[in-house]
């Protein structure tokens, strides 16, 4: 099966060159790049958000796979929802799903199901896949869709992500897709995700939870991110690094109701 584009045309360009075009005038080429075991990175429209996953997807070194995980914004299919078959279709092309790691991580996981439905028309990976495409044509993904639970399922799932890693040899980075605060002015949405970054920075995803709900982080993606915390714990992880942060009020100008965007690198 293939999984059509959602939201070419509206999130980013649907033309190819142009979408080339404007995904290399957010990346730079030149940096020194680093092993990421995985990476937080925003699903926005480009314009407000593609300079932050531009900056962190220029940083790491690319490998065979990128496990790509996100909110379910639209409430469809499972709740903890992964494809292991097919393709998925950009205005790039198209790029297969891992069905070799994405078996052993649905096998290993009590928590998430086989469903194609809950990502039909889901921004939040799609939007990181021509990052991918850009940087190396051949890339296979996995995509998993987390919904609203106790953060104990999102540990399990990352500890199945871990486990099926090491099980198979697979080389592959795991993309936490988020935004951070939403619809607060700057200064506030500023102060509540620094709280929200320090917490990934120091890889507690225990502590991570804590502030979004004591200090009422609209995070979206923060389930993603608890489980990509579990499992780079788990394969060894030490070093984190904040490559980039930013608002929508930096594309605007309107600083009075922005959304929060921060790009994380988590690396051994």
């Amino acid at each position: 099966m293939i999984r059509e584009a959602a939201v070419a045309g509206q999130f980013y360009p649907g033309w190819p060159d142009e979408l080339k075009e404007m995904i290399q005038f957010m990346t730079g080429k030149e940096t020194a790049k680093i092993d990421a075991i995985g990476v937080v990175s925003p699903h926005a429209g480009y314009i407000y958000s593609g300079p932050v996953a531009g900056a962190v997807f220029s940083r790491i070194k690319f490998k065979d796979t990128f496990i790509l995980m996100g909110p379910n914004h639209r409430g469809m299919g499972k709740p903890f929802s992964i494809m292991t078959e097919g393709s998925w279709r950009t205005p790039l092309g198209d790029v297969r799903i891992n069905t070799e790691l994405a078996g052993a991580i649905l096998k290993a996981s009590g928590n998430l199901k086989e469903d194609s439905l809950a990502h039909r028309y889901e921004h939040s990976l799609e939007v990181q896949v021509p990052f991918l495409q850009y940087f190396r044509r051949d890339v296979m993904i996995v995509p998993i869709v987390l919904s609203q639970a106790d953060p104990t399922v999102y540990k399990e799932i990352g500890a199945a992500l871990a486990s099926a890693l090491k099980e198979t040899g697979a080389e592959a980075v795991i993309v936490a897709s988020s935004d951070m605060t939403h619809y607060e002015t700057n200064e506030r949405a500023r102060s509540k995700d620094q709280k929200a970054i320090e917490a990934i920075l120091d890889l507690d995803a225990d502590e991570l939870v804590e502030r979004i709900n004591k200090y009422d982080i609209t995070m979206c993606g923060y389930a993603a991110a608890v489980s990509l915390i579990t499992a780079a714990k788990e394969l060894g992880a030490g070093k984190t690094e904040l490559v980039k942060y930013q608002t929508s009020g930096d594309t605007s100008g309107d600083y009075t109701s922005v959304v929060g965007y921060a790009g994380i690198i988590i690396g051994k």
